[in-house]
């Protein structure tokens, strides 16, 4: 994720040049030499250093981009707030959701700008979903379907790093996955969740412990001895929003032949779209009764479309998950620059965080749960 924010900084100028923003890459820190170099030699750091305080104390450092693994977010953010540095966190904000309230207040206090990489909702077709729910034409909404099923952990010969460890990374694939489910639903509706009940698996118990440690989810090498996987491969949950409507979502990390289904589904009294990760560049609606021909229409993103003309010259030519990273950098460094409220930031963070652990509470008690309102 850090090379990813990286190329997107990179490409801001070219893709939103009114903004007149270029973002210098002034330093990268990270405790492997080999990734120090990379980050000077290939992706165009002025210096790389080990330690995040010493990219703090960098007079010329202006805003923080952290994609360290979860456990370090928690330090990495209060630090940079104290700094009264804004800063471009990955999700889940914290391991729990007592760290994302840290990190929510102690940003809030330093009056900082912040973003939440919440990537998903940046989509063209995602936000002229959002679009479609805000001006009524869908009716009132009934019900949300909501889905990321994956299979990034679906070996059992995956190796136990620190993603498998509830003090590391939190909730598993409820944080890890479920984090943008949450955001979704409520990002498109309009909705905040206030109640849940959720049940959890663990259909891993055991993986083998990595001899050499690698980056992202590559490189690791195993050996014969195994450990306990602590958190959750799997989740289903149903949810209560506040305006009314209800919304089912399920998520799971193990799911072998699905590498990435993300997918929401919206249904109103007078219409439903629905859109897919796996076709990003497209959604379906319904609107009305169309008689004889009644069912989905498949439209095409296109200029008119969020962000759609920014990266591409007409409708059927796909965008990236890059391209959409490029958007969120956009936004982040558009409310810190210019004091706009663009960017999913850590209040959406803290939002999330509280429907996750409501889940994982409705997991071990069994019955409905209520969100705490972020106010």
């Amino acid at each position: 994720m850090g090379r990813l924010h990286t190329s997107s900084y990179q490409r801001l100028a070219t893709r939103f040049p009114e903004l007149a923003i270029k973002p210098r890459l002034v330093v990268a820190a990270d405790p492997l030499i080999e990734n120090q170099q990379a980050a000077v030699e290939q992706y165009g750091f002025e210096k790389a250093v080990s330690s995040i305080d010493e990219v703090l104390a960098d007079p010329d450092v202006e805003v923080v981009s952290i994609c360290s693994p979860n456990f370090l977010h928690r330090d990495f953010a209060l630090k940079a707030a104290a700094a009264g540095k804004p800063f471009w966190i990955e999700k889940p904000m914290g391991v729990s959701d007592e760290e994302s309230v840290e990190i929510y207040r102690a940003a809030s206090e330093a009056g900082i700008a912040t973003a939440v990489g919440f990537n998903y909702r940046h989509a063209p077709a995602v936000e002229h979903l959002k679009a479609l729910v805000a001006s009524g034409r869908l009716g009132r909404i009934t019900n949300v379907r909501n889905w990321l099923i994956a299979d990034y952990a679906s070996s059992e010969d995956g190796p136990l790093t620190w993603r498998y460890s509830t003090e590391r990374a939190g909730a598993g694939v409820l944080g890890d996955l479920l984090s943008h489910g949450i955001d979704l639903v409520s990002y498109v509706t309009g909705q905040q969740f206030s109640s849940v009940t959720a049940m959890t698996e663990i259909f891993i118990p055991e993986r083998p412990i990595p001899t050499k440690m690698g980056v992202g989810h590559g490189g690791y090498e195993i050996g014969d001895e195994v450990g306990a996987v602590e958190n959750q491969d799997y989740v289903a949950a149903l949810a209560r929003l506040d305006g009314g409507a209800v919304a089912t979502l399920e998520s799971s990390r193990v799911a072998r032949g699905d590498r990435s289904d993300y997918a929401i589904e919206v249904f109103g009294t007078e219409g439903s779209a629905r859109w897919s990760f796996f076709r990003m560049n497209e959604f379906e609606v319904q609107i009305g009764d169309g008689g004889l021909e009644h069912g989905y229409t498949t439209v095409l993103a296109s200029g008119g479309h969020g962000d759609y003309e920014r990266f591409q010259p007409g409708p059927g030519i796909p965008m990236s998950f890059d391209d959409l990273k490029t958007i969120e950098a956009k936004q982040f460094l558009s409310d810190a620059v210019l004091g706009t409220t663009e960017a999913p930031s850590a209040r959406d963070g803290f939002r999330a965080a509280t429907v996750v652990e409501a889940m994982v509470r409705s997991a071990a008690s069994g019955r409905w749960e209520d969100v705490p309102v972020v106010d």
